[in-house]
């Protein structure tokens, strides 16, 4: 009697867990726009939807625009020596050591473009570490090859593995989205705090999401974290960034923001599944 009472329980696990793992792969929600993607020809940024996006790449534009002034200047101070002091156009040179006012302007528009670039980066990466208060937590935990997930609040957890080819179209991807897709899709409710703890379990991965500007080294006894607070719904997709082994480019993130209602709808519904009852399941729409 005792050994079947277990059979019987092993046995309401493992179903229990086949229809958790259907759940989460076929998490139910449609209707959402790929945002985060790369596609063919493309040199920018993924379009940016958290502030931190945002003020990154602002950062990196104007970071640009001084690399470009700098560059001018010096190529045309270059020019003028080139044509004015040669030996042609001046066979007898100067001969002078040095010039007072001219070492200070050398010295002082480094020193001074050097406060402009502290001024305006250092708030954008003190923004990055200094973490708010959560309205959603998440811990990722890289494992090779696969991520794992879990909602310590909502006590959700489950592994995120890559889609097949033959499976892209049945979980409502394109052939395109190859190794950008994977099975179990992170979903997060827009316009909320979402603070993400990152780990490992054997060697260093790292968390990678381009739209939210965020990446954080998977380190093995360790927890970083990182914060982002999405703006748009719809479908991003990350990667791992650290070299961590023959199977490295096949470990994607995909994560889907959505609405706070279709969110809750998402908590209830895997909850329900975990639990292996039989209360009916809503396909939600992100429309």
């Amino acid at each position: 009697m005792r050994f079947a009472t277990i059979l019987s329980g092993l046995g309401a696990i493992f179903t229990s867990s086949l229809i958790a793992g259907a759940v989460w792969a076929q998490d139910g929600i449609t209707g959402l726009e790929v945002v985060g993607a790369p596609h063919p020809g493309g040199t920018g940024f993924h379009p940016a939807v958290t502030e931190l996006a945002h003020e990154q790449q602002w950062l990196d534009h104007m970071l640009l625009y001084l690399c470009i002034a700098v560059v001018a200047v010096v190529v045309t101070l270059l020019l003028v020596v080139i044509l004015r002091f040669n030996s042609r156009a001046n066979p007898t040179p100067a001969k002078f050591t040095h010039n007072t006012p001219l070492e200070i302007a050398w010295t002082l528009v480094p020193v001074l473009i050097l406060v402009v670039l502290g001024s305006f980066s250092l708030p954008t990466l003190f923004k990055q570490v200094e973490i708010p208060k959560a309205d959603i937590v998440v811990k990722v935990i890289g494992n090779q090859w696969f991520w794992s997930y879990e909602y310590p609040d909502e006590g959700i957890s489950f592994d995120a593995f890559l889609l097949g080819r033959e499976e892209l179209e049945a979980a409502g991807y394109t052939q395109d989205e190859y190794l950008l897709a994977a099975d179990n899709a992170v979903v997060l409710p827009v316009n909320k705090t979402v603070v993400v703890q990152v780990t490992a379990t054997d060697v260093i991965h790292a968390w990678y999401v381009p739209a939210f500007a965020v990446q954080h080294s998977a380190v093995p006894g360790r927890i970083g974290e990182l914060w982002f607070k999405p703006e748009k719904e719809g479908i991003y997709f990350g990667q791992c960034t650290t070299l961590c082994g023959k199977d490295h480019a096949y470990m994607p993130i995909t994560v889907k923001v959505v609405s706070q209602e279709v969110y809750d709808d998402w908590v209830a519904r895997t909850k329900t599944a975990a639990l292996g009852t039989s209360a009916p399941v809503q396909v939600a729409s992100a429309d």
